[in-house]
């Protein structure tokens, strides 16, 4: 029976991360549809750039919750029917899956900064602290959001492994690690290139640009 609360918690977390709520939100304060303008990524960072603050902060909470409050939940209760601290993590990463590729919208999702800093808030709040520190100093130093994200993403196993532990919740977390790193290919490619945004540019210019394949 424990499989089958552990399949089922593994279900119901994907199912709750696939809530894609840039484009839920948008259509709830009638903005255009994030994946067709700007980065056509639909996630916090982009629906800013439609220039409504409100929607865009939503999407932020909203997105981060979907990755902490299934961790939350499988740390408060799962005990009891068999789930551990490492389920939890992989709980976690179910959401962040469902993110990445939502069965309600097409498969087609974010990169999931917000949800995988939701779930490693609900996970170990301290390497959650943690990364977001080192997330915070890059874009501060470099006004580049995308960089920021990749660099925490990249520290977040290390701190785990050195500062805390390393067990078999570790691999949850390198795997979310590199999807999100792996989500950020075109930013890579511009950040190279020297044609990355940065944090601050106009949000008209951004929102006036339609979105392009493959960017």
């Amino acid at each position: 029976m424990e499989w089958m609360w552990i399949a089922g918690a593994l279900v119901a977390s994907y199912l709750v991360g696939s809530l894609s709520f840039a484009v839920i939100l948008s259509r709830v304060f009638g903005l255009a549809d994030p994946r067709s303008y700007g980065s056509g990524n639909p996630g916090a960072t982009n629906v800013l750039r439609s220039g409504n603050r409100q929607a865009a902060v939503l999407t932020l909470v909203f997105d981060a919750l979907k990755g902490f409050v299934p961790v939350v939940l499988c740390l408060a209760f799962g005990e009891r029917v068999g789930l551990t601290p490492v389920t939890a993590a992989w709980v976690g990463l179910a959401a962040f899956v469902g993110h990445l590729w939502p069965v309600f919208f097409g498969f087609k999702g974010g990169k999931g900064v917000a949800t995988a800093a939701g779930v490693l808030m609900a996970w170990n709040p301290l390497l959650a602290v943690a990364t977001l520190a080192s997330f915070a100093l890059i874009v501060y130093f470099t006004r580049y959001v995308s960089l920021g994200s990749i660099v925490a993403a990249a520290f977040a196993p290390f701190y785990q492994a050195l500062i805390w532990d390393v067990s078999p919740a570790l691999l949850a977390l390198v795997i979310m690690s590199l999807l999100l790193v792996w989500r950020h290919e075109g930013n890579i490619r511009k950040l190279l290139a020297g044609t990355e945004n940065k944090f601050g540019a106009s949000a008209a210019k951004a929102a006036a640009t339609p979105h392009k394949k493959g960017h």
